[in-house]
């Protein structure tokens, strides 16, 4: 009897009638929210690629769907604007600002975690306190300083100040290579490496997603800043960025909505490949510790 009952297969006991239904109804009330959201955040985005696919007229009158469609019109908007010189500038601009953010917050933030130095407190309130600042606060002496340098005009006021360190990289970068177990690096120790070599070889092989992560903030924030290209370049349409080229060809073509809505998809298109490219390693970066299984 006893043989009999252990091998009797089991049986999962089936919920009543009104749980099942109450469960039902919870799950297709979940769903249904998060299809209302997926809409409403989807809805602009498809208005504006239908509109760019529109004749002038057809953009001007109450319709939704385009009959025909033409794509001619992301072909206008690269005659009647230098398209392709704005994306130049402004992937020199998020290219060489990324790259100066990483190069410069990595050894900063594995200094404040890692290293042990007199000071290493107060230089951390100072990051936490430049963390808080808006960029705004500082602009005026920024301006009057890389005016007397005569680079106003130019993109090197942009450029420049990202080679130098950002607080909330470093802030994000920090807080990762803490999670990182210090017997990997006094592993390394004992094999007789040195602090940058512990840098380069260890820390930044385990914090990999972080740095993506930072590097795609760094360079979604910078592809689409429109403050600080019109503060220092505004005036010299020679090294308008995407951002202000757009506004500017908004303001010129404000009646061809197919138009400026064809510019608005082609502006929007790298940043959106991007995300969907790299949202693995950016959600990485933000959630995983540095510990490798």
């Amino acid at each position: 009897m006893t043989t009999a009952a252990a091998t009797a297969p089991l049986v999962r006991r089936r919920a009543p009638a009104p749980v099942r239904r109450k469960r039902f109804l919870i799950a297709v009330a979940n769903h249904s929210i998060l299809i209302a959201i997926a809409l409403a955040f989807i809805a602009p985005f498809l208005f504006i690629l239908l509109t760019s696919l529109m004749t002038t007229n057809q953009a001007l009158s109450a319709d939704l769907w385009p009959h025909p469609f033409r794509l001619q019109n992301f072909a206008d908007v690269f005659s009647k604007a230098p398209l392709a010189r704005w994306t130049f500038n402004t992937m020199m601009y998020s290219c060489l600002a990324t790259i100066g953010v990483v190069l410069s917050s990595v050894p900063v933030a594995y200094a404040l975690a890692r290293l042990r130095w007199r000071g290493r407190d107060v230089a951390f309130m100072v990051v936490l306190i430049a963390l808080m600042l808006p960029p705004q606060v500082t602009v005026v002496p920024l301006y009057v300083m890389w005016a007397k340098l005569h680079l106003v005009g130019t993109l090197w006021p942009l450029i420049v100040p990202n080679w130098l360190g950002d607080a909330f990289s470093i802030f994000l970068l920090r807080q990762f290579f803490l999670t990182i177990p210090e017997e990997y690096l006094d592993a390394a120790r004992v094999d007789g490496c040195g602090e940058l070599r512990i840098l380069f070889t260890v820390v930044t092989r385990l914090a990999k997603p972080a740095i993506a992560a930072v590097a795609l903030f760094s360079f979604l924030y910078t592809f689409n800043d429109f403050f600080l290209p019109l503060l220092y370049v505004g005036e010299n349409s020679h090294n308008w960025v995407l951002s202000l080229g757009l506004a500017q060809f908004r303001s010129q073509h404000q009646v061809q909505w197919n138009l400026t809505m064809a510019a608005t998809v082609l502006v929007m298109a790298p940043v959106i490949i991007l995300f969907f490219v790299a949202q693995r390693a950016f959600v990485e970066g933000i959630t995983l510790t540095g510990v490798k299984g």
